[in-house]
C-alpha cells in the first residue's frame, strides 16, 4: 500500500527459495566462499529485501552496480559490499565514506584510487571480455603495486554455453595468482559455479541463479523460482465466438469464450513478447491478444469461479517464460516494473 491506496499488482516473493538457491550455490561452490550480486535492485526484486534475507542465511560478500546503489544499502551494514563499476571523480566523497570497496577497472580508476590515499579495494582484470578491467599484463608490470586489493576479480563471457573461450578466461586468470597482494581471486558468476571447481578460485559471484534464473542445464531441479508477478482482475467478461480481444484483433474467439481483462501490461515489465504466449494458472488460463501497456486478456472459461477483484499469478518460471517469450530470463527479471508492490513474502 502508498499513501493509502491498495495497487492493482504485486510481487510475491518466495524469500525460503532464495536463501535455498544461495545455499545450493555455496554447496556447488565448493572451498569457495559464495557472495551475491544484488545489483540493479535486487535484480527487480528489491536489494534490501534481498541482501537482508541472504545476509541471514550467511551471505558475506554482496555486489552492486553503482554508488547510488552501494549508498541505499549503507543502513544495512552489510558485512562485506563491492562495486563493481570502480569509482569515478563524482564518486569519490562517497568511496571514501568507507560504505563499500570499489573494483577498480581501469588504469584511471586506479591512480585515482591510489592518490585519494589507497584504501582498501578489488581489481577487475580483462581476460577477454574486454568489457571492465584491466589487462593482464598491466598487471604484471606492476600497475597494482602498493595497493590494499582485497579481491582481484575477473568475469566469464560464454559461461552459460560450452564455450573454448571458458578455459582460456579460467586459465589466463589462473596464471595472476601471485602477482598481486590480493587475498582472494573470483571469476565465477552463476554459470561459472556449475564449470566446476577449476572456475572457483576463493570466491564466486552468483546473480541470476540467486533469484530463480536457468543458466545452464546443471542447476535444473536445484534452483527454484523465485518471483510470482500478481495482478487483480478488473473485468470478466463473455467475448462471442467471431470476436477479438485487443489491439490489432489479433485474436478472434473460436467459440464464446469468459476472458478476465488484467491490471498489467508492457509497462509493468510483462513484455509484449508474451502476446498470445504467455499464462497464468500452470498454463491453464492462455493469454489472449495483445498485451498492452496496462492490460493483459486471459482466456478464464477453464476457471470459472474467477471475478473481479480476484488476483491471478502469472506463470513467471524464468527459464520457461523465456522460452515462451524469446526475451533472457534476465530481462524478464529486471524489467518488472516499479508499479508492483514488492516484495511479499510467501
Amino acid at each position: 500500500m502508498r499513501g493509502g491506496v491498495t495497487a492493482p499488482l504485486r510481487l510475491r516473493l518466495d524469500t525460503a527459495a532464495l536463501t535455498d538457491n544461495w545455499r545450493a550455490l555455496a554447496r556447488m561452490s565448493g572451498g569457495a566462499a559464495c557472495g551475491a550480486a544484488v545489483k540493479a535492485n535486487g535484480y527487480g526484486l528489491g536489494a534490501t529485501t534481498v541482501a537482508t534475507r541472504l545476509a541471514e542465511a550467511g551471505c558475506r560478500d554482496f555486489f552492486v552496480a553503482t554508488w547510488a546503489e552501494a549508498e541505499r544499502l549503507a543502513p544495512l551494514r552489510l558485512p562485506a559490499l563491492a562495486v563493481l563499476h570502480g569509482v569515478r571523480d563524482e564518486d569519490m566523497a562517497l568511496a571514501a565514506s568507507g560504505i563499500a570497496r570499489p573494483v577498480l577497472g581501469t588504469p584511471q580508476q586506479v591512480a585515482r584510487w591510489r592518490a585519494a590515499g589507497g584504501g582498501a579495494c578489488d581489481v577487475m582484470v580483462d581476460t577477454g571480455m574486454n568489457r571492465l578491467g584491466v589487462s593482464p599484463d598491466a598487471v604484471r608490470a606492476g600497475l597494482l603495486d602498493g595497493l590494499a586489493i582485497d579481491t582481484l576479480h575477473s568475469h566469464l563471457a560464454c559461461a552459460d554455453e560450452d564455450h573454448a573461450m571458458n578455459a582460456a578466461q579460467r586459465d589466463a586468470f589462473a596464471a595472476l595468482r601471485g602477482a598481486t597482494t590480493a587475498r582472494r581471486m573470483a571469476l565465477a558468476n552463476s554459470a561459472g559455479i556449475a564449470l566446476g571447481s577449476g572456475y572457483h578460485f576463493d570466491l564466486t559471484r552468483p546473480g541470476v541463479a540467486l533469484y530463480g534464473g536457468i543458466p545452464r542445464a546443471e542447476f535444473a531441479g536445484v534452483i527454484r523460482q523465485v518471483a510470482y508477478p500478481e495482478a487483480q482482475i478488473l473485468q470478466r467478461r463473455t467475448v462471442p465466438a467471431g470476436e477479438t480481444v485487443g489491439y490489432n484483433a489479433t485474436w478472434t474467439a473460436a467459440r464464446d469464450t469468459e476472458v478476465a481483462i488484467l491490471n498489467l501490461g508492457y509497462a509493468d515489465g510483462y513484455r509484449r513478447a508474451f502476446s498470445d504466449r504467455g499464462s497464468a494458472g500452470g498454463g491453464t488460463l492462455p493469454v489472449i491478444g495483445r498485451v498492452s501497456m496496462d492490460l493483459v486478456a486471459l482466456d478464464v472459461t477453464a476457471d470459472p469461479a474467477l471475478v473481479e477483484g480476484d488476483w491471478v499469478t502469472l506463470d513467471y518460471a524464468l527459464p520457461e517464460a523465456a522460452a515462451r517469450s524469446g526475451v533472457s530470463q534476465y530481462e524478464l527479471l529486471t524489467g518488472l516494473g516499479r508499479r508492483f508492490v514488492k516484495p511479499q513474502d510467501a
